[in-house]
């Protein structure tokens, strides 16, 4: 979506796909929102987990901000890291809660779930094509939010995980202003 400058439309279009998708799959499966993992349970053992991941990766990202010469802040930042989780926890739930979901309950085909593991990265991978350094990035990070999922299944910890990591790896790594890509066409 970036070249056609549309990309707030896209993100915005896209939560709001699954927002609705969400709220029709409640009205039908109540249950819908715990099997996901949209829960209170296990929030702090997730967190406390994914803690050391978080701090490593800030740590990662200042640091490398600072000896590139990348190390700006602007008020953009504060919103990105407030707003970023939202995005985190949509792209967490259509790769953790949808897909390897579906794919560990059609285990009964024999699937390995380190193949679902494996699987699932892969394709959280490829969607950031074709920034290769962050393509291999997610892809283990993505391996240690499905083991998380799988032992715990819950999904505000890993969007929240996810959100506050990308913001810290766009603005001083990538050296991306995302509050200024979303809305560049305004």
């Amino acid at each position: 979506m970036d070249w056609i400058n549309l990309r707030a439309f896209y993100t915005f279009g896209v939560i709001l796909f699954w927002l609705i998708y969400i709220l029709y799959k409640v009205k039908t499966n109540p249950k819908s929102l715990h099997i996901w993992g949209f829960k209170k349970e296990h929030f702090k053992q997730t967190i406390i987990y994914l803690i050391p991941l978080i701090l490593i990766s800030i740590v990662i990202s200042i640091i490398y901000g600072s000896y590139n010469s990348k190390l700006s802040f602007s008020w953009h930042f504060i919103l990105i890291f407030l707003l970023y989780p939202c995005w985190g926890i949509i792209q967490q739930f259509m790769m953790l809660s949808i897909i390897s979901h579906y794919l560990v309950a059609i285990s009964e085909l024999k699937i390995n779930r380190y193949f679902i593991i494996f699987l699932v990265s892969i394709l959280f991978s490829l969607i950031h094509y074709p920034s290769y350094s962050l393509m291999i990035f997610t892809f283990f990070l993505e391996m240690v939010f499905i083991t998380v999922y799988l032992k715990w299944r819950n999904l505000w910890a890993i969007g929240l995980a996810h959100g506050w990591i990308a913001t810290f790896i766009l603005y001083f790594i990538l050296n991306r202003d995302l509050w200024s890509e979303l809305f560049a066409r305004f």
